[in-house]
């Protein structure tokens, strides 16, 4: 009778199978198992003992525990109830039980509470998102480490001129210092992601850039829609047209300023163009004083972008 093969398992799969947990990489569960990696991200995140620490994604509590050593109390938020219990498991009868409060739910559609450092490897879909919702956050915090898939770190910290540079690098530089930190190789994971990973820090500018942020992605938007064409072709599609004269009219009313018969916003907008001199000028190559430059010109013709 021919031997029946065994079953190949690989020393990871017995390990998860060991704790009683198969990951959802479906809703991003990657667990960050290399505890040099896990070290290396909590000295970066240069922790003092009075600090409250958020950590998004907590997993089975690998950085959660380092986290408590350090910190005066961690936040965890966690969608996984399964994971939850573990982590709660994980810190019950020791002295760090007290320390540790936990959220379950989705990041995203939570409340975030006071904290002074946050340190997350995140689900990466939920990337850009957490990303702005961190950044718009009050009351300020002091800096935040980030795990993200690399060429979304790339594109955080990419400069007028690289190939990555997009809307999402010029809104968040304008309202943080960001600083690419190290690389993290897929196999440091458990389950391995199918990509490369990034760490990144992130420190809030405080006080923040006296702009309208809403004013400013509205025009950064249209001009990163097509980076590599010149303004004066990104402002001559008609929805840009139609929602800027929309708004240059309600503008028009609230201030008691006639609008003239044969008003024309293409023209208007062609000229505020010319005589901040952008007409020629490309997204791609444009830095945050550039855009400040452009947005005061819009606004100071009436012309309004939120």
């Amino acid at each position: 009778m021919p031997k029946v093969k065994a079953e190949k398992k690989s020393r990871q799969h017995q390990e998860v199978k060991n704790q009683g947990i198969m990951f959802n990489t479906g809703i991003g569960q990657h667990i960050l198992k290399n505890p040099l990696v896990v070290n290396g991200i909590i000295e970066k995140a240069a922790l003092r003992p009075t600090d409250v620490v958020l950590e998004v994604g907590p997993g089975t509590g690998n950085m959660t525990v380092k986290l408590l050593e350090k910190a005066k109390k961690v936040v965890a938020c966690e969608l996984d109830c399964r994971l939850v219990a573990e982590l709660q498991k994980r810190v019950q009868c020791t002295p760090m039980q007290t320390k540790l409060q936990i959220l379950v739910g989705d990041v995203l559609k939570t409340d975030l509470p006071f904290f002074d450092v946050c340190v997350a490897n995140l689900p990466y879909q939920i990337s850009s998102p957490f990303v702005f919702k961190l950044l718009l956050h009050r009351p300020f915090f002091r800096c935040a480490v980030l795990m993200f898939q690399r060429e979304f770190a790339m594109r955080l910290v990419a400069k007028p001129g690289d190939k990555l540079y997009c809307r999402l690098s010029i809104n968040t530089q304008l309202l943080a210092r960001v600083d690419h930190l190290m690389k993290v190789g897929k196999n440091n994971f458990r389950p391995p992601p199918k990509v490369e990973s990034s760490v990144v820090r992130i420190e809030p500018k405080n006080p923040p850039p006296p702009v309208n942020f809403q004013e400013w992605d509205g025009l950064v938007r249209i001009a990163f829609v097509r980076k590599n064409k010149t303004l004066n072709a990104a402002f001559k599609s008609t929805a840009v047209e139609q929602l800027l004269e929309k708004n240059y009219r309600i503008h028009c009313s609230v201030h008691n300023v006639e609008v003239p018969a044969d008003f024309s916003i293409s023209k208007k907008i062609e000229s505020v163009l010319q005589e901040a001199d952008f007409s020629e000028k490309r997204a791609r190559s444009m830095d945050i004083d550039d855009f400040m430059v452009l947005l005061h010109a819009f606004n100071s013709a009436g012309i309004h972008f939120s």
